[in-house]
């Protein structure tokens, strides 16, 4: 959608056009699943997390004052992931290190082209690398998913965060160390120092 378009979207939902704040939910409501996900490893929380964003969203689309659209939205999407995890920590149940990675919302990954076996691998491999981000702290989850998950540039990912421009390099830098360590431990078949692999 041309930028025009979403800001005139954007100007209708502002003036309580609940039609026009649907299509902007449509519209942004994949990258954020996908960023709640990734933060909290779980499907039905990810979903609740962004449920409860795009409401605060709503009521909060009188403080939007231009910008990137999907900067101000993905950062109250990440602020709902970390009251959900303040909340998970005053309250612990299982750990999420025994958790059964969830099925990951596979109509993000499925490719019609593909065969059931590329299919399964590839249901496998993002599993493992789901496994992987969620070892994690939470703040190197959310800079390595916002930069190699979704494609977000440092300004945005500043953007979203509020994190001085630094402090993203030098989280995404040690999230990214992190990651190689646990895929070198775990299947280092798919460690790209070794070569093309078979995520790519």
């Amino acid at each position: 959608m041309q930028d025009a378009a979403e800001a005139e979207l954007i100007q209708q939902a502002q003036n309580h056009n609940l039609a026009s704040f649907n299509r902007l939910v449509i519209l942004y409501q994949g990258v954020a699943f996908r960023v709640a996900y990734r933060l909290l490893g779980d499907e039905d929380r990810a979903a609740d997390a962004v449920q409860d964003s795009f409401i605060k969203a709503y009521r909060k689309l009188h403080q939007y004052r231009g910008g990137q659209f999907r900067s101000w939205l993905l950062r109250i999407v990440t602020n709902s992931c970390y009251d959900m995890l303040r909340s998970k920590a005053r309250r612990p149940t299982t750990s999420l290190d025994n958790m059964v990675v969830e099925q990951e919302s596979s109509i993000w990954l499925r490719d019609p082209e593909e065969g059931v076996e590329q299919q399964v691998l590839r249901q496998e491999i993002a599993d493992f690398l789901q496994a992987a981000i969620i070892t994690l702290p939470p703040n190197q989850r959310l800079a390595v998913t916002l930069c190699d998950v979704e494609g977000l540039n440092y300004q945005e990912i500043s953007n979203v965060t509020g994190w001085a421009l630094g402090t993203v390099k030098s989280r995404l830098s040690r999230g990214r160390a992190k990651l190689r360590e646990y895929i070198s431990a775990h299947r280092p078949e798919l460690n790209p120092a070794r070569g093309r692999s078979t995520v790519e």
